[in-house]
């Protein structure tokens, strides 16, 4: 059963989740603010935003929205300084934005790997660099950065997101380490999971979607929240306080 904000083991923590107008990031958003969190939802789309942030009051928890395109630098900055100034710091930060385009890799262009690079791995240091003077104040801080099963796996078409994914794991194993020192905790999941794209595939191929999902040991692709947003709150969370520099395969044994 879920918790309320008010019992939560995240009560009075700030986390910032990029990406959070939608899917995994709007998914990772309520699963946080059920806990207690207080919740900076910031994506490309103000509007998103905005209406997961109605659904978090709904259930009495604490957000507010910011617009921020993750692939510019300056976005970057002032969402990580807008909401510690917002809510009076910061002790999370979830990099959960991706942008991408899939092309088989004879196709693939230069554009496709910009896209890709500056809207995963860049991104995702810059929000890092950004956040790392807060999080050291808290002592205690987290980061949970996203890969992808389709960069693990080698998927095709997926050349330059798998690039970008696989970059982006690397990049959390080298701060693990250098930022453990301040108490800051980095880690990644890796989530299977009813995305706007997967729903979209289920949608027009109903029986390869089934297919897919009867293939999975637990037989089903994952819920945004309750599998990919209740285990990013345990990451946030003290319960799993002793794990930095890991990869969390959250894809239903595939």
């Amino acid at each position: 059963m879920l918790t309320t904000p008010k019992d939560g083991r995240l009560a009075g923590r700030v986390v910032l989740v990029t990406g959070a107008g939608q899917g995994v990031g709007r998914g990772v958003a309520l699963a946080l603010a059920r806990e207690g969190a207080h919740v900076a939802a910031a994506g490309r789309t103000l509007a998103k935003c905005e209406a997961v942030v109605a659904e978090i009051e709904q259930i009495e928890g604490t957000a507010f929205a910011f617009a921020c395109d993750v692939a510019d630098p300056s976005q970057i900055r002032a969402v990580v300084a807008a909401t510690a100034a917002h809510f009076g710091g910061l002790d999370a930060l979830v990099n959960n934005a991706q942008s991408s385009v899939q092309r088989l890799l004879a196709d693939t262009t230069p554009e496709d790997v910009d896209l890709a690079w500056r809207s995963g791995p860049v991104a995702t240091l810059n929000a890092m660099q950004a956040a790392l003077p807060l999080l050291r104040e808290r002592g205690s801080g987290v980061i949970v950065n996203f890969g992808s099963s389709a960069a693990i796996d080698g998927n095709v078409t997926f050349g330059s997101y798998a690039m970008a994914k696989e970059a982006i794991r690397g990049l959390s194993r080298v701060a693990a380490r250098e930022w453990g020192r301040y108490g800051i905790r980095v880690n990644v999941v890796v989530p299977n999971a009813l995305s706007p794209a997967a729903e979209q595939y289920r949608d027009a191929e109903p029986e390869r979607f089934q297919k897919m999902e009867r293939s999975l040991p637990l037989g089903r692709v994952g819920d945004p929240e309750n599998d990919i947003g209740r285990a990013v709150a345990a990451l946030v969370g003290d319960d799993l306080g002793y794990l930095t520099g890991n990869t969390l395969m959250l894809t239903g044994g595939a």
